[in-house]
C-alpha cells in the first residue's frame, strides 16, 4: 500500500484518482465508481486505513454487492416458530424442542484451498466453527462438501489430499465428528476445488448471542490469537480472484494459517463467558478480521435505536510482527480471534477467565456515543467512519443477465437411445454396473472419511456413507437432529432453477430417509464471475428456484454463503448450489440406516421411473457426455415421499431405507448391499431397454425401503392411501446381486470394484 499508513482521516484532498490524492483503489478492488463514493460518503480523501478497509468490506465476499439483490427473496421463505434467528446473523438459529436449540450454517473456502490445499481447507472449517460458536452455541459436528477436477487429473492429485488433511486435521483436533458432506470430481473444477464447510450447534434455547456492541463505556476485548500477516487480502483479492491457466491468480496474498488447538481452547472459553452471562454482543474474526468485526458489531448496536459508536486503540492489538501497519492490522485473516463486547464491571472477571483458559485477552477499545468508529495507531486518527457506510450501505448492483448462448444447444443434445448406445445384454448391463460403481463419482468415499474421525463425542448415530449424518441431542429422550448436504452441478449447467430444486429435494430426501423432518435450509451458492451476464442468469435462476422450492415445501432458508469468481480464466464451473438441510428427530433409535441387514426383507421401490439421463452418471462415465434436460422435480411428490418415509421409521416399518439419486437404482442397492452384508434379488422389467433404464435412471422423487414381512402389508397400505406409487422389486437374500433373466454379481466383487478406486488414485491412508 502507498502512502503513509498513519495518516489521519481528517486528510482534505477529495480528488479522484488524478495528482496528489491518488491512491491504489482499483489494486484493492474498488472501481472508480466506488472509490468516488468513499470520497463522497467521507467529505474527503480515505486514509489509508480506511481505503483498506472499505476494499474487504465492500468486497463480494463482505457486502454481496451482487447477489443481494437475488438473496432478498429468500427472505420470503416460510419463517415457523421454531426459527428464532433467520438471515443476518451468523447463522440461523431453531427451536428443536426441550429447551434446546440448533445453529448451522455452511460456507465456502475455495480459493485459499486452491492456493494452500491443507491451510485453505482447515481454515475452512475453524471459520465456519466460530460462526456458530459465536450464535452462543457448541460446535458438535460438521460436514464438508467438496468438488474438485478429473480424478486422474495432476492438480487434482495436488489439491486433494491436502484438502482433506485440512479438514480432517482441524476437525479431528476440535474434537468434532465429521458426519457427511460430498466428493464429486468433474473437469469443470479443475483448477478452481470447492471447499464447502458446513458446521452445527448446540445451545440452551435462552442463550442466543448477538453481535451488536451497545452501551455506551463497555470494553471491546480482543480473544486469541496474536494478529499476523496470514490472510491479508483475503475476501478482496482470494475471494475475487480468478485463476488463469497456469493456475495462479495475478495477486496472491498469504493463505490464513489455523492452529486447532487454540481455537478449542477460545471454544471452551467463550462458552464459559456465555454461561456466565459475561458479553454483551461477540463476533468471530474470519473474512476481513478486525475490519468486519468492529465495523458489524458497531453498525449492528447502532441498529438497534441505542446510542452507539466505537473508538478502538490498535496499538493494543497483540501482534506477530512489530513492522505490521495499520491497514494491515486491520485487515488480517490471522485465525483463532473473537471479539467481546463486555460492561466495565466484568472486565476483570473477562480477562480473568481468559487467562485460566490461557486465552490471550485485551482490551482494545471502548463502545461510545458518536455514532462513529474511530481507530487509532500511534496516537493518531486513521480511521473516522459512520460504521453502517462499510458494513450495510455499501454498493448494490442488478448486474445485466443473458441466457447463456450454447444453453439450448446443449440441453437439445439429449441421452436418448438413439444418441447414446445403451447396454442391450445382461452381459453388457453387469459391466456397465461394475464400471459405474468403481467410477470416481459412485466409488466408496472410505479413503476420505477414513480420515475423519465420525463417532468422536459418541453423540454420532449416522455417518458416512449414510444417507444422512445424524446426532443424538438428548441421551434420556432420544431427541436428535439430521444433516445432509447436496448439489448438482451438471443438473444446474442444464437447467439452474430446476438444478437447485433438484438439490433441495434430494437433501430433504436424504435427512427423510433417515427418519428426520426436514426443518431447515442453508446453502452455499458457488458460481462464476457476477460481472459475466451468463452466469448471473444461473445464479438469479439457482436463487429463484431455491427459494421457490423452500416455499412450497414450508421451509425457511436460515442464512448461507455466496461464493462468486469460481473460475480459470474465462471459463466458469457449473454453477454449483450447494444445499444443506437440517432435519428433526423425536427419537434417534428410530432412525432408518440404508444397509440391507436382515434375509427376507421385502424390497419395495418408492416412485416412479422414466427414461431421465440427463446429467447423469451414466451418460457422464460411459459417453463423456453432458446435455439435454435433468430429472424432473415434482416437490409435492418428494414432501409425501419424505412423509411416507418418517412415519415408516417411527412405526418401526422399514429395516433400510435409501434415496436413489446419483447412478439410480443400481448404485443405491449396491451401497445397501455392501452397507448391510446382504445380497439382493431382484426382479424388474422385461425388455433389455427397460431393464437399463430401471437400474440407471436419476429420476427424482424416489427411494428402495427394506420392509421386514410383518410389515409389509402394513407399509404398502400407507402408501396406496397417501397416494404414493409403490411396487415390490425383489427381497433381502443370499451375498450376490441378482437381477433376474439378466445377471448377478457377488458382494466380494462389488466391493472390490466400490472400494478400490480412490486408494489407486491417491494411495493408502496412512
Amino acid at each position: 500500500m502507498t502512502g503513509n499508513p498513519t495518516a489521519p482521516a481528517a486528510t482534505p484532498e477529495t480528488t479522484v484518482g488524478t495528482g496528489p490524492a491518488e491512491q491504489p483503489y482499483r489494486e484493492l478492488g474498488l472501481t472508480d465508481d466506488e472509490y468516488a463514493r468513499i470520497v463522497a460518503t467521507l467529505g474527503r480523501r480515505p486514509s489509508d486505513a480506511e481505503l483498506a478497509m472499505y476494499s474487504v468490506m465492500w468486497s463480494e465476499h463482505c457486502s454481496y454487492k451482487s447477489s443481494k439483490v437475488h438473496l432478498r427473496q429468500f427472505r420470503d421463505t416460510p419463517s415457523t416458530d421454531r426459527l428464532l434467528v433467520g438471515m443476518g446473523e451468523n447463522a440461523g438459529v431453531v427451536d428443536v424442542g426441550e429447551g434446546l436449540a440448533v445453529t448451522f450454517k455452511i460456507e465456502s473456502h475455495n480459493h485459499p484451498s486452491f492456493v494452500e490445499p491443507y491451510q485453505g481447507a482447515a481454515t475452512g472449517v475453524g471459520g465456519i466453527v466460530r460462526d456458530i460458536l459465536t450464535m452462543g452455541a457448541r460446535p458438535i459436528a460438521v460436514l464438508d462438501p467438496l468438488r474438485f477436477g478429473d480424478a486422474d487429473a495432476p492438480d487434482t492429485a495436488r489439491t486433494l489430499p491436502g484438502i482433506v488433511a485440512g479438514v480432517g486435521g482441524y476437525g479431528n483436533c476440535l474434537g468434532l465428528p465429521n458426519i457427511g458432506g460430498e466428493v464429486v470430481f468433474d473437469p469443470t473444477y479443475a483448477g478452481n476445488p470447492l471447499v464447502n464447510a458446513l458446521c452445527v450447534g448446540v445451545m440452551p434455547v435462552g442463550r442466543v448471542q448477538t453481535s451488536a456492541a451497545t452501551g455506551v463505556g463497555n470494553a471491546v476485548v480482543l480473544l486469541g490469537a496474536k494478529t499476523g500477516r496470514d490472510g491479508i487480502g483475503g475476501v478482496s483479492v482470494l475471494a475475487s480472484a480468478t485463476f488463469d491457466e497456469g493456475g495462479g491468480p495475478a495477486r496472491r496474498p498469504s493463505v490464513q494459517v489455523g492452529d486447532p488447538f487454540t481455537e478449542k481452547i477460545l471454544i471452551e472459553s467463550c462458552l464459559e463467558l456465555f454461561d456466565r452471562g459475561l458479553v454483551t454482543g461477540i463476533q468471530d474474526l474470519g473474512g476481513a478480521g478486525l475490519t468486519c468485526a468492529l465495523t458489524e458489531t458497531t453498525a449492528a448496536g447502532l441498529a438497534t435505536g441505542q446510542p452507539g459508536g466505537m473508538d478502538v486503540d490498535l496499538d493494543l492489538v497483540p501482534l506477530r510482527e512489530a513492522s505490521m501497519s495499520a491497514p494491515e492490522v486491520l485487515a488480517s485473516e490471522s485465525q483463532e480471534r473473537m471479539l467481546a463486547i463486555v460492561t466495565p464491571a466484568v472486565l476483570p472477571e473477562v480477562l480473568a477467565l481468559a487467562e485460566r483458559w490461557g486465552v490471550l485477552a485485551t482490551r482494545i477499545g471502548t463502545v461510545t456515543d458518536t455514532g462513529r468508529l474511530v481507530v487509532r495507531w500511534h496516537g493518531e486518527v486513521v480511521v473516522d467512519v459512520p460504521p453502517g457506510s462499510l458494513a450495510d450501505d455499501g454498493p448494490v448492483y442488478e448486474r445485466p443477465l443473458r441466457r447463456p448462448a450454447d444453453l439450448d444447444l446443449v440441453r437439445a443434445d439429449t441421452p436418448s437411445a438413439a444418441r447414446l448406445a445403451r447396454p442391450a445384454t445382461g452381459t453388457e448391463l453387469r459391466e456397465t454396473l461394475l464400471r459405474m460403481v468403481a467410477s470416481p463419482n459412485l466409488c466408496s468415499r472410505a479413503w476420505v472419511t477414513d480420515q475423519y474421525d465420525r463417532y468422536v463425542q459418541a453423540n454420532t448415530v449416522l455417518a458416512q456413507p449414510e444417507d444422512a449424518g445424524v446426532l443424538r441431542l438428548s441421551e434420556s429422550t432420544g431427541l436428535g437432529i439430521a444433516l445432509a448436504t447436496d448439489g448438482n452441478g451438471r443438473y444446474a449447467r442444464l437447467d439452474p432453477f430446476a438444478g437447485a430444486q433438484l438439490a433441495l429435494a434430494e437433501a430433504c430426501r436424504n435427512v427423510s430417509a433417515a427418519g428426520a423432518v426436514p426443518i431447515a435450509v442453508t446453502n452455499c451458492l458457488n458460481f462464476g464471475s457476477p460481472e459475466d451476464p451468463e452466469v448471473m442468469w444461473q445464479f438469479a435462476e439457482a436463487c429463484a428456484g431455491l427459494a421457490d422450492g423452500c416455499r412450497r415445501l414450508g421451509l425457511p432458508v436460515t442464512g448461507g454463503n455466496v461464493s462468486f469468481y469460481n473460475q480459470t480464466g474465462a471459463t466458469p464451473i457449473h454453477p454449483t448450489p450447494v444445499i444443506g438441510v437440517l432435519g428433526l428427530f423425536d427419537d434417534v433409535a428410530r432412525r432408518t440406516p440404508i444397509g440391507f441387514s436382515t434375509a427376507g426383507d421385502t424390497l419395495i421401490l418408492l416412485g416412479e421411473t422414466a427414461d431421465e439421463f440427463g446429467g447423469s452418471e451414466w451418460a457422464w462415465v460411459t459417453h463423456r457426455h453432458l446435455g439435454g434436460t435433468p430429472p424432473a422435480v415434482d416437490l409435492a411428490r418428494e414432501q409425501l415421499l419424505g412423509e411416507i418415509l418418517v412415519a415408516g421409521s417411527r412405526e418401526g416399518m422399514l429395516r433400510a431405507a435409501h434415496d436413489l439419486s446419483d447412478g439410480g437404482l443400481a448404485q443405491a442397492l449396491v451401497e445397501s448391499c455392501l452397507r448391510g452384508g446382504q445380497g439382493a434379488r431382484i426382479e424388474l422389467g422385461t425388455g433389455s431397454d427397460d431393464l437399463f433404464v430401471e437400474l440407471f435412471s436419476e429420476s427424482a422423487g424416489r427411494a428402495v425401503v427394506a420392509v421386514p414381512p410383518a410389515e409389509e402389508a402394513r407399509f404398502v397400505d400407507l402408501c396406496t392411501a397417501r397416494g404414493l406409487p409403490w411396487r415390490r422389486i425383489g427381497s433381502v437374500d443370499g451375498d450376490t446381486l441378482d437381477v433376474a433373466g439378466a445377471f448377478d454379481v457377488g458382494l466380494a466383487e462389488l466391493r472390490t470394484a466400490h472400494e478400490g478406486t480412490l486408494p489407486a488414485l491417491f494411495g493408502q491412508v496412512r
